[in-house]
């Protein structure tokens, strides 16, 4: 399959996924400078989510060891480890609102720790980046089950929760840079399948203003891109970006499964592969105005995030 210079076209209609339908905020609003506690700061949303905070905001980010890159000034660190809770509690103390972001299915009692040093530690409101198969009842692998089970904590809490709920990121897409750079091929499992993928900067968008805000309590905000994509298609826009020919190769679900192993423990690569076959069914093509409405422009494309980020392709 090769790809063409002209980049795919969206003739459907842009929202064919489940809308948001209750009130814009709930609870009460902020207007005033908050404490805002963001985990995961070495992670690539949290990071972010900091930068589109208004300087008017105390804001900590926690994680194990400090950040590669220097925050913006304002921004302090704070190193806590998700298996000692006195450190998590240490943390998140006199917090206005939580930013929680975990990412090993394998470990749920940092979730378990987080929530409680959360409880004990007064926080006022918790934000917590899930994902939007735990939507889709078809979804029983690892990743969505565990996800599902965070939610369900952190509802339990008693604490003011917002879920933010997004598809998967436009960013996965950097897995194909080497080959790209090397032999101009992206290598996809199920090549014509849809993902309504998301750019991670409107992500970051979306919780900073739900975080900032103080409102947005007991809301579930489901994000994605503005239309699916399948691989074959995102091959043909990084073409046209690079300006030279590209190949997208299938392939198949043995060698998805070893690809994804080299970078996963073997139970997270079943897992993503059971995410591929939900896609190929159809499940992952929905989209939402979410991220036009929170943040008031239409969410970015693919080609204007693979645009920003052309230099990681080249």
């Amino acid at each position: 399959m090769t790809a063409t210079a002209a980049g795919p076209r969206h003739t459907g209609p842009r929202h064919t996924g489940p809308r948001h339908t209750g009130p814009r905020h709930t609870g009460p609003r902020h207007t005033g400078p908050r404490h805002i506690v963001l985990t995961g700061a070495t992670g690539q949303i949290a990071p972010l989510v900091a930068r589109h905070l208004d300087a008017r905001h105390r804001i900590t980010l926690t994680s194990r060891t400090a950040p590669a890159a220097a925050q913006r000034a304002g921004v302090r660190h704070v190193a806590c480890d998700y298996d000692d809770p006195g450190s998590l509690l240490h943390a998140f103390r006199g917090a206005d609102a939580l930013f929680v972001v975990t990412n090993d299915p394998t470990r749920p009692g940092h979730d378990r720790n987080i929530v409680r040093a959360a409880i004990e530690a007064g926080v006022g409101h918790i934000v917590k980046l899930s994902a939007a198969a735990v939507h889709d009842s078809r979804a029983h692998d690892l990743i969505t089950r565990w996800q599902r089970a965070n939610e369900e904590r952190i509802r339990d809490s008693g604490i003011p929760w917002t879920m933010i709920q997004p598809r998967s990121f436009m960013s996965h897409a950097l897995a194909w840079a080497p080959d790209i750079r090397r032999d101009g091929v992206v290598h996809a499992l199920h090549p014509h399948s849809r993902n309504a993928c998301i750019a991670p900067e409107d992500i970051a968008q979306v919780s900073a203003r739900v975080l900032g805000d103080g409102g947005h309590h007991f809301q579930s905000y489901q994000l994605t891109g503005p239309q699916p994509l399948s691989a074959h298609e995102q091959c043909a826009v990084l073409s046209e970006l690079l300006g030279r020919p590209m190949v997208c190769r299938e392939l198949s679900r043995q060698e998805a499964h070893a690809r994804y192993a080299r970078r996963y423990s073997p139970a997270m690569a079943d897992a993503l592969l059971a995410g591929a076959e939900r896609q190929l069914a159809g499940a992952k093509a929905g989209t939402t105005d979410t991220v036009e409405r929170l943040t008031g422009r239409p969410a970015t494309t693919f080609a204007e995030w693979a645009a920003g980020h052309l230099d990681r392709f080249a």
